[in-house]
């Protein structure tokens, strides 16, 4: 089973990062921000990556030490599990639609790290989460998985459920992205030869 583990320590949060590639989306997550738990469950569901995270971070001051942290340490974690990335897709993209919202993703495991973000939401708060916090996940996932990352607001009312669709989709793209390929299982997809 491709796994990883990381331990992030810091002044202001205290992670622990357990993911298993080849899963079927089981989870345990208890960052101390209720909405963002309810996110990352939907990435390990969907993604059919399990996943335990947990944070106690200084939600004192506010939740973005704790998000971004999380992010940092799962997109370790990925990477970690990944390896040399010989014989998974490396690719994988998704339109996924929620109620009024349809977001599109896509994404490659291709070890240079970017993200395009056209994601915008109608309020600053969902309950007492800010939204802009979504986009400060998926930096800092995209940043140290080294992930290629797009994601686009296609339609969407709803910040709850632009936020959801946006990381369900993100999810279904990467189970793609992580999956073998049964025609190459034994070579790098790359013609560099690395990843």
């Amino acid at each position: 089973m491709r796994s990883a583990q990381i331990t992030r320590s810091t002044a202001e949060t205290d992670i622990q990062v357990t993911i298993h590639l080849d899963g079927t989306g089981r989870y345990e997550n208890d960052t101390g921000v209720g909405f963002f738990d309810h996110m990352l469950d939907q990435l390990s569901r969907h993604s059919l990556i399990d996943m335990s995270i947990t944070c106690k971070g200084d939600t004192y001051i506010d939740d973005h030490h704790s998000v971004e942290d999380v992010g940092i340490a799962l997109g370790q974690a990925l990477a970690d599990a990944l390896g040399d990335k010989r014989g998974i897709n490396r690719y994988g993209d998704c339109h996924l639609a929620m109620d009024d919202t349809l977001i599109r993703a896509a994404l490659d495991l291709s070890g240079r790290p970017y993200l395009v973000w056209n994601v915008d939401f109608p309020t600053e708060k969902i309950g007492s989460f800010d939204t802009e916090l979504v986009r400060e996940f998926f930096q800092a996932f995209s940043t140290h998985g080294g992930i290629t990352l797009h994601v686009d607001r296609l339609h969407g009312l709803n910040s709850h459920h632009i936020a959801e669709a946006a990381f369900k989709s993100v999810a279904r793209a990467l189970r793609v992205a992580v999956e073998s390929d049964p025609r190459k299982s034994d070579a790098i997809p790359s013609t560099k030869g690395t990843l």
